[in-house]
């Protein structure tokens, strides 16, 4: 799980850097300054790591085995500027938790 969930760390900021830079540079480029190149350049990468991104987190979710509810959330977190980086610490938490936790001593009566 170690591998995938690095994998996921990774693709997970770029996914974000790209779409931030999209949304915050790209987009008011575009729009007032009438320069659609960073969209273009941008978006296109941004497209095409989102598709990676989606694959990584399925390969993840499947190895944890994740509900599909949280699967889906967190593949929809690489669509809204700045939500990629919440997801990824959650993510990371998450998987850092122990997962079974120690059952409790038996009580004994004297």
């Amino acid at each position: 799980m170690g591998g995938a969930l690095t994998r996921y760390r990774v693709i997970a900021w770029i996914v974000g850097v790209a779409l931030v830079v999209l949304v915050l540079i790209g987009m008011p480029l575009k729009y007032f300054f009438d320069s659609p190149t960073v969209v273009a350049v941008v978006g296109t990468a941004h497209g095409w790591l989102y598709m990676i991104y989606l694959a990584l987190t399925f390969d993840l979710s499947r190895r944890v085995d994740w509900p599909l509810k949280r699967m889906l959330l967190v593949m929809l977190a690489g669509t809204v500027p700045f939500v990629s980086f919440y997801a990824e610490r959650k993510v990371s938490h998450w998987l850092a938790a122990p997962q079974h936790s120690r059952a409790p001593e038996p009580v004994t009566t004297p």
